[in-house]
């Protein structure tokens, strides 16, 4: 009886360690089959490099911002690769945060990203999410296992505006995609903000930008991204901060950040991370 319970209990573990690793070698092949969307989406980046001349009729702070962030001949990024730790609320509307750990692939014209977290559940396996914007299109999915889907969206408006906004408030990652040449058109507000618009292809965006003291972008809002709430897409306030600037590859980025829903009844943050590394791939 009891060699028979043992077993019966290795052969479960051994088909629970067979699922999760194929499980994860089918995560793997969709994450790589994103990326190489991603990179056949690219387009030419024009001009290579960086000029204040780029400035000029651009409202002040955000000539400053230019200038605080960047140097004089900086060659534009055209590809970034980030990971990144923190911890991810499970409920926006409650107090559910889980550690997380994820690498984010960039690709700045065209505009895409794919965000590939790994969500600890404890008890039970990690969640794996796939939050991305690749040739036009959003996808959302989840899974665990990487074999069993829990949420999966994808090719709607509301979810590629709403990705096309998360690239577009993430550029302090990669500023240079911030510039007017390439594709941002920025409308003054007053002497610490200023209001930004993307375009890309069907799908606009705009976002309004704060500056701190020193120049810096400290804070985003776009007044409606597409929540999801109980299974439903809601129209929703949303908002960034970004905080600790350091210099990397002679640019000043933020190294951690908050993102939170702006809801009736409060805010909800549902993002907390700090980047532990950072690859830029310059343009050619």
């Amino acid at each position: 009886m009891w060699k028979t319970l043992c077993w019966i209990v290795l052969g479960l573990a051994a088909a629970i360690a067979a699922a999760r690793a194929y499980g994860s070698q089918r995560w793997q092949s969709a994450t790589d089959a994103m990326h190489t969307n991603l990179e056949a989406a690219r387009r030419p980046i024009t001009p290579k490099t960086y000029s204040t001349h780029e400035l000029t009729g651009l409202p002040a702070p955000v000539q400053r911002y230019f200038r605080a962030a960047l140097t004089e001949g900086q060659p534009m990024i055209a590809a970034v690769t980030v990971e990144h730790t923190g911890t991810f609320n499970m409920d926006p509307a409650g107090d559910q945060w889980k550690p997380f750990s994820s690498t984010q692939r960039v690709i700045t014209q065209r505009p895409g990203f794919d965000w590939e977290a790994r969500i600890a559940m404890l008890p039970g396996p990690p969640a794996r999410v796939h939050d991305a914007y690749i040739a036009g299109e959003g996808i959302l999915h989840g899974s665990l296992f990487g074999l069993v889907s829990v949420v999966q969206i994808r090719g709607t408006p509301d979810l590629a505006h709403g990705e096309l906004l998360r690239f577009f408030a993430e550029a302090a990652w990669y500023p240079t995609a911030l510039l007017p040449s390439q594709g941002v058109q920025w409308a003054a507000v007053d002497d610490r903000s200023a209001t930004a618009t993307l375009r890309d292809g069907n799908t606009s965006t705009t976002l309004l930008f704060r500056f701190n003291a020193d120049d810096l972008i400290d804070s985003l809002r776009a007044e409606a991204r597409g929540a999801l709430i109980d299974g439903v897409t809601v129209p929703t306030p949303w908002e960034g901060r970004w905080s600790n600037y350091e210099l990397h590859d002679g640019m000043r980025i933020p190294t951690e950040g908050e993102v939170r829903w702006m809801f009736p009844a409060g805010p909800g943050p549902y993002w907390r991370g700090r980047i532990t590394s950072i690859v830029y791939q310059l343009a050619p």
